[in-house]
C-alpha cells in the first residue's frame, strides 16, 4: 500500500512539473506575425525605457520629470527593421568610423528578449542577459564574434553551419553600431554609454542554428544593446 501511495505521489508531481514546462513553453507563431510582434514590442520599448545619467536603460516612469523616454529622443528605424537611438551629449567628438570588419571594444549590458502577445498587448518578454561587461568585469569585451568572427575561426570550424559567419554574427547589431563612431578610450576608463540599439529576431538569428553563446537558444529572440564603443581599430 505504502509503495502504491509513493507511486501516486511521484506521479502527481512529474504531472505538475509536465504541466509547469508546457506553461513556460512560448507557441510558436508564423515567421510574419513573429516579425509584426517583434516591430510592435520595440516600439513599446522605446515609449516604456529611458536613459540614467551614465545611460544605463531604466523603467519610464512619467511622474518623474527628469526622465526623458527613449521614443522622444528621435529613433531611427533602418529599413531592415533595426532601430537604434543616439543619446544626446555623449558621442566621441570628433570619434572614429567604425569599419564592418573592425575589431571594436564594446562595453555594454545587452538584453534578449521574445516579443509575445497576452491577451492582445504586444510585448517584449522573458528577458535573458546575453552580456553584462559593466556589472562583470568592467571592462569593454574585445572582438565579439557576434560582430565579426574571426576568418581563422571558419576555416579551423568542424561542420559546414560553423563555417559561416551567420552563424555567429548578429546583422543587425553590426548595422546598427556602424551608424555610430567610436572612442578612443582606455579599458579601464568610466563608461558613459552612448546609445542603444535594438535589433529584431528576423536581423539576429531568427530560427536559425547558431554558436552557443550563452547556453540558450536564441529562437525568435530580438536583442537590445545599450552600449559605448570604447575603441575600433582596422583589421
Amino acid at each position: 500500500m505504502k509503495k502504491t501511495f509513493l507511486f501516486l505521489a511521484l506521479a502527481s508531481i512529474a504531472l505538475t512539473s509536465c504541466r509547469k514546462d508546457e506553461e513556460d513553453v512560448i507557441p510558436e507563431v508564423n515567421i510574419e506575425t513573429q516579425n509584426n510582434y517583434d516591430n510592435e514590442a520595440a516600439l513599446k520599448f522605446l515609449d516604456t525605457h529611458a536613459f540614467d545619467a551614465k545611460g544605463n536603460l531604466k523603467d519610464y516612469v512619467e511622474t518623474d520629470t527628469t526622465m526623458v523616454k527613449l521614443a522622444s529622443l528621435s529613433p531611427i528605424t533602418l529599413p531592415s527593421g533595426v532601430i537604434y537611438v543616439v543619446r544626446p551629449s555623449a558621442q566621441p567628438s570628433p570619434g572614429s568610423n567604425i569599419g564592418s570588419t573592425d575589431i571594436i571594444k564594446l562595453m555594454s549590458t545587452t538584453v534578449t528578449y521574445v516579443a509575445t502577445n497576452t491577451d492582445g498587448k504586444v510585448a517584449f518578454t522573458s528577458p535573458y542577459v546575453f552580456r553584462n561587461t559593466i556589472a562583470g568585469s568592467g571592462i569593454p569585451e574585445l572582438d565579439p564574434a557576434y560582430y565579426y568572427v574571426k576568418q581563422s575561426v571558419l576555416d579551423n570550424a568542424t561542420g559546414d553551419l560553423a563555417k559561416q559567419r551567420s552563424f555567429y554574427e548578429i546583422e543587425g547589431f553590426s548595422e546598427g553600431l556602424q551608424k555610430f563612431k567610436a572612442f578612443d578610450l582606455a579599458d579601464e576608463s568610466n563608461y558613459n554609454l552612448q546609445g542603444v540599439i535594438i535589433v529584431p529576431s528576423r536581423l539576429a538569428f531568427a530560427r536559425d542554428a547558431h554558436f552557443n553563446y550563452s547556453g540558450i537558444a536564441f529562437k525568435d529572440r530580438s536583442f537590445v544593446f545599450n552600449f559605448q564603443v570604447y575603441k575600433t581599430t582596422a583589421r
